[in-house]
């Protein structure tokens, strides 16, 4: 065969390529790492905003990938590189900060600096052999990148999955922040301000979160039950937020909880949205994506102290400080069926005294009495101050 060897695809006896230039690549490994890491530093950008830690082991990476063609085309059995050999170097969270694509643009740095060298490497007469296992290697190197990218992608849509679940479960129960810190900072959660909506579940939560990916939303989801409840960051406009995502959720009701600075501060947004979903039912018309405090009558007709509180003080408080003139023709008004004239008369004022004060009741309260909504909310924040009068 003229000191010439072929390139053998998992033979059980014949070496890849020729011994000499075996021996050749082994000698050189050191120098081949070497320029390799030249070469990236020269062609690839990234590479160079890297951090020095990280240039470090990507540096690593690339001799351990030149040490793992060495081995490969030492023993022909093996039909693919070890890609633990290659990728395995590197610590797990080096792949949040090298995507694929910057792995793969890697790999034919290596590969690029190797065959340049075929040359000087390949014993006399056998450069077609060594070019054809370096193709082969560089094909395989790569399908085994894919693999580690997938199973680390994988492996990491699960944890966040995990963790998605316990913040969501966190902030259901209203636990502490502490635990709430440290799960966010493993999701790499920054976002702000941060809204929590509640609605039922309609499948799979996949589609959910590419739409929100597609949006520029952060996104943290969670299945309870027949619930699915998301955080929702960074987005100004909650409201039209859920109306893009509204269509991903189930039938019914679809409740948005106010709008808070942060994830730590969310868990009074999901009991509000929480809260919202319960008594929804009764107020079939509700719009939807509806927001939690467009429901704080049934919500406090259902039990739920928090919007007991809020009525209270927001409404029935400012009122009283209004004088007793103004809640007087406030349930006057009320009572009589939002009639100017027959409250005029019940009180033996002119109609415009009326509307007047009832003018200063939208001004203290944020509420036009005269809409049937806003109404029925304000005469509820009256009955709930009243009790909650007696009750001292």
């Amino acid at each position: 065969m003229n000191g010439k060897r072929q390139v053998a695809r998992g033979g059980s006896g014949d070496a890849r390529v020729h011994p000499e230039t075996l021996a050749r690549i082994e000698r050189a490994m050191g120098a081949l790492g070497t320029a390799a890491i030249a070469a990236m530093d020269e062609r690839l950008p990234w590479f160079r905003k890297m951090s020095a830690e990280n240039r470090s082991w990507l540096g690593l990476v690339a001799q351990a990938g030149i040490a793992a063609f060495a081995d490969w085309i030492r023993h022909p059995e093996r039909t693919r590189p070890a890609a633990t050999e290659v990728f395995g170097t590197a610590p797990r969270e080096l792949a949040r900060a090298v995507s694929l694509q910057h792995a793969v643009e890697m790999v034919r740095v290596i590969i690029d600096v190797v065959e340049d060298q075929v040359d000087t490497l390949a014993a006399p007469g056998a450069e077609a052999e060594l070019h054809e296992a370096v193709l082969i290697y560089a094909r395989e190197i790569a399908f085994s990148a894919a693999q580690v990218y997938a199973r680390t992608a994988e492996a990491r849509g699960a944890w966040d999955a995990r963790l998605e679940a316990l913040v969501v479960d966190s902030l259901v129960r209203g636990e502490g922040a502490e635990s709430l810190n440290s799960w966010a900072s493993a999701l790499n959660w920054s976002s702000s301000p941060v809204t929590v909506i509640v609605g039922t579940v309609d499948g799979d939560d996949d589609e959910l979160r590419a739409a929100a990916r597609r949006a520029r939303f952060d996104l943290i989801a969670g299945v309870q039950g027949g619930r699915l409840i998301v955080v929702l960051g960074g987005t100004s406009d909650p409201m039209a937020a859920a109306e893009k995502l509204s269509g991903l959720f189930g039938g019914g009701p679809l409740v948005v909880g106010p709008t808070v600075r942060e994830l730590q501060s969310a868990s009074g947004s999901a009991r509000a949205a929480l809260a919202g979903l319960r008594a929804a039912p009764a107020w079939p018309e509700a719009p939807r994506p509806v927001g939690s405090d467009e429901l704080l009558p049934e919500r406090a007709l259902d039990g739920d102290a928090d919007a007991v509180r809020i009525l209270v003080a927001q409404v029935y408080e400012p009122l009283l400080a209004g004088g007793p003139a103004l809640l007087d023709t406030l349930t006057a008004y009320l009572e009589q069926g939002s009639s100017l004239e027959a409250s005029a008369r019940m009180l033996f004022v002119h109609p415009n005294t009326v509307r007047y004060r009832l003018k200063r009741v939208t001004e203290l309260t944020g509420y036009t009495v005269s809409e049937g909504r806003d109404g029925f909310t304000v005469w509820t924040a009256i009955i709930l101050g009243r009790l909650a009068g007696r009750r001292g």
